[in-house]
Parts: structure tokens; C-alpha cells; sequence
């Protein structure tokens, strides 16, 4: 009598029973708060909800009024300048770095903690220190006048047409130590035969980083950018630490425009639908982003 095959597929669904399990209350917060959240903000957008949430629909009005607005056509202006110039001075900055790290200098893991310590800090403090930096009072510009070059003027957070770019600074400041570990780890991960192929076959060392060691870093650099894109889009801390959104409106970014909408000018309505832009903005590049990064692979 032939043995009948045992078939797995039925048990599937019990294999990691346990940590099945242990995951639902994750799954549970996820779609009752992240996607109940999200449905319930994109919901009442379409109402003139004031201090609190009501059923008075308008329809589109709050989304007019919002791209009507002066501080909402800035804020977007100076995420987009904020964002592209962090995205590429923290991966030019963060690499290279770590590219000198990887040389297996001495006191190695001294610098490598002084480039990480200022990513521990909170914005407001990152913020609040590079305040008292670029004020022209006391500040860098003070310090260098003091040494003589007195027609010296630096002192961004106080020009409205580059104020962005002192926030900019404190910024990298901030984040680019925690680049250059996660670009250390993946060069790092790199197999050491490479490096010495490249050697023998006399490819120039800038050659090898471009030609070969970066794409091979694909995932890291992937991660990478992931990261600082959630940072860019949620910006709010360093704002309010540095310039309050000002001068004028001169430094506002969309999470700041929300906050006060939401809490200072008791307009909910207005708010939701700036909270709905900011959510469709970053569905636009996450996914198809995502799709051709997972789900447009094809499977060997």
C-alpha cells in the first residue's frame, strides 16, 4: 500500500503560532490608529470643523482655501528646498565620512562617537543651540568680526531669504553622524576580496566607490534615504526652536502650518486638509516607490 504524502499546507497557518500571536496587538494599533486616524482626518477635511470635529460638510473649500494661502505656498516652498539639499548633503556628507572611517584610522570609534552625539540630542535642543550659533550677536559672525574681519556677515536665521538655510545647517549637523553609521556598517559589509581585485586590476579608489562599492550598497543607501525622508516631511521642532516659522512667515514648513491651524487658530477643518495634502504627497513617492522596489521584482 503506497504512503500517502503528508501535505503541509493546512498547518501553514500554525507555523509561528506564537509570534503570530504577539504581533496582533501590533496589527491592532496599526489599523485602528494609523488607519482609522488617517480615514477619520481625511473624513472630517471635507468639513468646517472648528474647535471640535462636526458633520457640516463643505466639500472642497477647506482644499481652496488652503492653496489660496500665501503661508501654505511657502511652507511647501521650503520643505521642497529643506528636503532635496538635506537628501543630498546627508548622503554626500554621511558617506564620505564613513568612507574615512573605513580607512581604519586611529582613535576610530572617538570620532565615530563625536559625528553620533549630536543625533542623541532632541531637535529643541539642536535647535535652541544653533539659535545662539548663528546669532549675529554673539554668534559665529560676532567671533569672526572679533578676529578682525569686520565687514563679516552671516546671520541666516535673521534673512528671510535664507532662513531655510540656517535651519538647514542645524540640521545636518544633527543627522549626518547617524548617515555615516549606517554607511560604515554597509561598507563594512563589503568583502574584503573585492577591495583587493580593484587594487591588483589598478582601478582608482573614487572608480571602485562609484562603479562598484555603491551599487552594492543599494539597500543601504535605500534604508538610508527612507529614514531621512521621514525626518524631512515631519520638520517641526527645529522650526519652532530656531525661528517660530519666522521672519514673517519667511522658515514655515507644512507640519508647523497644521500645528497652528489645529491647536492655535482653532480651525480643525483647515488643518485636516493640510494633514491630507502632506499624506498625499508622500503617498505619491512611497508608492510607487515601494511597488517597484517589492512588488515589481520578479521572482527567480
Amino acid at each position: 500500500m503506497a504512503a500517502h504524502a503528508p501535505t503541509g499546507r493546512p498547518n501553514q497557518l500554525f507555523r509561528n503560532l506564537n509570534a503570530k500571536i504577539a504581533s496582533i496587538p501590533m496589527m491592532l494599533v496599526a489599523l485602528v490608529i494609523f488607519l482609522g486616524g488617517t480615514i477619520w482626518t481625511v473624513f472630517y477635511s471635507f468639513t468646517n470643523s472648528r474647535l471640535l470635529p462636526r458633520l457640516n460638510f463643505v466639500g472642497f473649500d477647506q482644499y481652496e482655501r488652503l492653496w489660496a494661502s500665501s503661508r501654505w505656498i511657502i511652507s511647501i516652498q521650503n520643505l521642497a528646498i529643506y528636503g532635496i539639499l538635506s537628501l543630498i548633503f546627508s548622503l554626500v556628507i554621511g558617506f564620505m565620512l564613513a568612507a574615512l572611517m573605513d580607512q581604519k584610522i586611529r582613535f576610530e570609534n572617538t570620532f565615530r562617537t563625536i559625528f553620533l552625539y549630536p543625533f542623541a540630542l532632541s531637535f529643541i535642543v539642536t535647535g535652541l543651540v544653533w539659535q545662539w550659533m548663528l546669532n549675529p550677536e554673539f554668534g559665529v559672525q560676532s567671533v569672526i568680526r572679533s578676529l578682525g574681519w569686520t565687514s563679516f556677515a552671516f546671520d541666516p536665521l535673521y534673512n528671510p531669504d535664507i532662513v531655510i538655510y540656517g535651519i538647514l545647517i542645524a540640521a545636518l549637523w544633527q543627522g549626518t553622524g547617524l548617515v555615516m553609521c549606517l554607511m560604515l556598517a554597509g561598507l563594512r559589509g563589503i568583502d574584503e576580496d573585492i577591495w583587493k581585485a580593484a587594487r591588483v586590476d589598478g582601478i582608482p579608489m573614487w572608480k571602485t566607490y562609484l562603479l562598484i562599492i555603491i551599487p552594492m550598497m543599494r539597500p543601504v543607501f535605500i534604508t538610508t534615504l527612507v529614514i531621512i525622508a521621514s525626518g524631512i516631511v515631519k520638520v517641526y521642532d527645529l522650526v519652532v526652536a530656531q525661528t517660530s516659522g519666522g521672519p514673517g512667515n519667511a522658515s514655515e514648513v507644512p507640519a508647523k502650518y497644521v500645528y497652528d491651524y489645529m491647536f492655535q487658530a482653532q480651525n480643525l477643518g483647515q488643518g485636516f486638509a493640510a494633514s491630507t495634502m502632506m499624506l498625499l504627497t508622500v503617498a505619491i513617492i512611497v508608492v510607487p516607490w515601494a511597488y517597484l522596489e517589492f512588488g515589481g521584482r520578479k521572482r527567480g
